[in-house]
């Protein structure tokens, strides 16, 4: 258990960060202007990351559009989920996509969220990476190595994990909470020993870098990343959530059906070339469809809150049913 004792409170603190910049102006617009389950959203705000595929092929072609006809799309990039979850919690996103660590910590921070539904995490896409001539040959030379991280994201769990698997604490690691972008760098420059990280930026790492893959998800139980809703916003507009899961479900059927075209959309949307690219949208489950979230996913979550509890990560005991959306019964 000690391995994860400098996990700390880390994450949360970040999620406090930043919030007063993010507000998003026409909240309170659309707010008050939807006090019923019927009336229409006006604004929908949607946060993304470059390694959600359904989001960005929505966004290009324009899907969402079709299940909100009168509401005006907005999009809003973050590096990682726990810069997506601060927007959330100052109204500036409605929808978004993280991955499974981030709404632990929010919740247990006293942030209000809603889970509204799950995607498999591929195997591959998440990696502890090093230097091709790098001396670590085993998880267990991690042992003074700096290692870097995004704070609170999925990959900083992935670390833990192998840490654990190590037979090493935290302190037994140097750790650099760096976004990715900047970890990349570090690691270009190799001011750092190894990188725990996701794709795109695994892939861009293996191939433009020449990272090697120490140990990956694929050595772990199944993991997951989530679509999280704003509590107030589903509230006034609860048939939001339908909506906005059949957009992303009809974005995974085009992205079958135009596999081809996805790729370039892919490419083009985050700016990778199509090499990168490729190599990441041949990792990608397919079919990968958003489910609302099964008890057994549920459970999952509840295990790494436990543990992260249980190991002073976060400060209080959380439930993570809590924060499950379930859909309105109908009257």
């Amino acid at each position: 258990m000690g391995v994860l004792k400098s996990f700390s409170l880390i994450g949360i603190t970040a999620l406090s960060l930043g919030l007063a910049a993010c507000q998003k102006p026409e909240q309170k617009q659309a707010n008050t202007s939807a006090t019923s389950a019927g009336t229409p959203v006006k604004t929908l705000s949607i946060g993304y990351q470059k390694s959600s595929l359904n989001l960005l092929v929505a966004r290009q072609q324009a899907l969402f559009e079709q299940q909100f006809p009168q509401a005006k799309i907005e999009w809003r990039e973050f590096p990682a989920g726990p810069q997506m979850l601060e927007a959330l919690a100052v109204n500036a996103v409605d929808f978004g996509y993280v991955g499974n660590t981030p709404p632990i910590f929010a919740q247990a921070a006293n942030k209000d969220l809603r889970y509204i539904g799950y995607e498999v995490v591929p195997e591959q896409s998440q990696a502890l990476v090093i230097p091709a001539n790098s001396s670590i040959k085993t998880i267990a030379d991690l042992k003074g190595k700096r290692i870097a991280v995004q704070k609170g994201s999925s990959t900083h769990e992935l670390l833990a994990k192998v840490l654990q698997k190590a037979g090493l604490s935290w302190t037994d690691i140097q750790p650099i909470w760096l976004p990715p972008a900047d970890a990349r760098a570090a690691f270009d420059k190799q001011s750092i020993d190894a990188w725990s990280i996701w794709d795109p930026y695994l892939s861009a790492a293996e191939l433009d870098s020449n990272a090697k893959v120490l140990t990956s998800a694929a050595d772990f139980p199944k993991t997951y990343s989530f679509y999280i809703a704003n509590p107030k916003f589903i509230t006034e507009h609860p048939q939001a959530v339908t909506q906005f899961i059949g957009g992303l479900n009809s974005a995974d059927q085009w992205i079958l059906k135009n596999q081809t075209v996805a790729l370039d959309i892919y490419a083009q949307s985050t700016g990778l070339n199509k090499t990168i690219a490729q190599h990441v949208f041949d990792r990608r489950l397919k079919p990968s469809p958003i489910q609302t979230l099964t008890p057994e996913v549920i459970q999952t979550q509840q295990n790494i809150a436990d543990l992260f509890q249980q190991v002073q990560l976060i400060p209080q005991k959380i439930n993570v049913q809590d924060a499950v959306w379930t859909l309105p019964s109908k009257q």
